[in-house]
């Protein structure tokens, strides 16, 4: 039986699957990656890391029978290649904040290009252009060298192949593409330095833009001439992987940032959210994405509990109440995306007394970070995109507490997802389908396994609402403190 290779470059891991066209994954690994965060609100990897990773997971993996090969990786990330391909930076990710002042200077110059319209999202520190002008003027030695702006997968598939080009979600959250065109946008390209003649080629998911090349055959062990398709963005293949087809289908993605999309028939446009073509023809993903989820919890448990594994400070947190004792916390720390768009939000905890304990204080970090998911449900609720069912996955759907407490905070029951690997999954399902292996998109329904549904505990519900409505209130009256504090920060480190 034929086979097809997902690979996913993710914020805290580069993951591989091998599946069948008859929905099972035949074999699957991963390798660690590592975040660097070299001043406050940086978010960087390296991307010779990620092509390791991929070459030492392709010769682990059974990938004699592959017969197409797709990548997802982070999005909008931003990886400067020079004219062969060569990565000449760390890559910038899409939860990166160090632009804020070409944010604001853009926000300007571009305050009648009608940005939200036409590109299906405002202008935020994830958008390609502030980085690509503050490159321009904090690294101009690199820019200069700088023959083409790639996504992570769109970088992978270049370096598999050869050829240059982006996948259309890439290019619809880069802000430099509009979507009513179909096309880069010439004044957009311009403000980020860039000339939209110039822009990479961009290609639907499934298009085959081109075949394993003999070098990278050398290091993977793949097979010359293997077809390798556009891909797609994390989590939208994630999304597809959790079988979110129909409109109303919801998935929370538990990685180093937390994600939420909702299919929907039509584009929902609003500058709160983030807007993404769903894999399946005809639909849509409008989402969300708190720029630290798991990261958040990962950054706990090394500088907060002495290096305590996310499973031992789940045991700890158990027994804490809904509520955790009286403590909210702020997740913000790389600054936020959505739905508050500021990158100079910065992590809070309150309410401490010297009987709290380092599980109080667990609890709460996973609490506020359920608090920013039921931010995002209370906007779709108020653009009216009904949410009938909601799954969630990736590494924190692991966690029964976890589970349990977004689904308490959220009032509603949550599917939870076996597979740790849905990004790679979900990609892997697309290349199949490009490469004419697979016919049907709802087919991807052989690979969703479900584990038993979590419900919300009807009694914590009054403790949550109470959390939440802190949580809320919290942002609002502390932000004038945290953006001073992140200015004066970020002024010493310039001193």
């Amino acid at each position: 039986m034929t086979h097809a290779l997902g690979i996913d470059l993710g914020t805290t891991a580069t993951k591989a699957v091998v599946i069948d066209a008859g929905g099972t994954v035949v074999a699957e690994a991963e390798r660690p990656s590592e975040l660097s965060s070299p001043h406050p609100g940086w978010a960087e990897e390296d991307t010779a890391l990620w092509w390791s990773n991929v070459c030492e997971l392709c010769r682990e993996l059974p990938t004699g029978a592959v017969r197409a090969v797709g990548v997802s990786g982070m999005v909008p990330a931003v990886v400067a290649v020079d004219g062969g391909l060569s990565a000449l930076r760390p890559a910038i990710l899409q939860n990166d904040a160090r632009a804020g002042q070409e944010v604001d200077d853009l926000a300007q110059e571009l305050s009648e290009a009608d940005l939200l319209e036409r590109t299906g999202s405002s202008l935020t520190h994830q958008s390609v252009a502030p980085t690509a002008r503050w490159l321009a003027r904090h690294e101009p030695e690199v820019w200069a060298r700088t023959t083409a702006i790639l996504g992570s997968y769109d970088h992978l598939a270049a370096t598999l192949t050869g050829v240059v080009g982006v996948e259309r979600n890439w290019a619809l959250e880069s802000g430099l593409y509009d979507m009513r065109s179909q096309a880069w946008a010439p004044d957009l390209c311009a403000s980020a330095g860039l000339d939209a003649e110039s822009m990479p080629p961009v290609r639907a998911a499934t298009e085959i833009v081109g075949a394993v090349g003999a070098d990278a055959a050398r290091q993977t062990t793949l097979a010359e001439g293997t077809p390798v398709v556009a891909g797609s963005a994390d989590h939208v293949a994630a999304a597809l992987a959790a079988g979110v087809l129909e409109p109303g289908q919801a998935l929370i993605k538990l990685g180093g940032a937390g994600d939420v999309l909702l299919a929907s028939d039509r584009a929902v446009i609003d500058r709160r959210l983030y807007l993404d073509y769903h894999l399946v023809p005809g639909r849509w993903l409008p989402n969300g994405c708190m720029a630290a989820s798991g990261s958040f919890l990962k950054w706990f448990a090394r500088e907060l509990a002495g290096g305590a594994s996310l499973a031992e400070l789940d045991r700890e947190a158990e027994s804490v109440p809904a509520g955790a004792r009286g403590i909210v916390a702020l997740p913000y720390m790389l600054g936020e995306k959505t739905p508050i768009h500021d990158p100079l939000a910065r992590g809070v905890f309150v309410g401490l007394h010297l009987g709290h304990t380092r599980a109080d204080m667990y609890r709460a970090a996973l609490e506020s970070i359920a608090y920013g998911f039921r931010h995002h449900f209370d906007v779709f609720d108020e653009l009216g995109c009904e949410v009938a069912t909601v799954r969630v996955g990736d590494g924190g759907a692991s966690s029964r507490l976890f589970c349990s407490v977004i689904a308490g905070v959220l009032g509603r029951p949550l599917e939870p997802l076996s597979s740790r690997s849905s990004s790679a999954i979900g990609v892997a399902f697309t290349a199949a389908i490009g490469a004419g292996l697979i016919e049907r998109w709802s087919a991807v329904e052989r690979f969703v396994d479900v584990r038993a549904t979590v419900e919300p505990e009807p009694r914590s519900r009054g403790a949550y609402d109470r959390g939440y409505a802190i949580y809320r209130e919290l942002y609002v009256t502390l932000a004038p403190l945290l953006h001073s504090a992140a200015r004066g920060e970020k002024a010493e480190m310039l001193a």
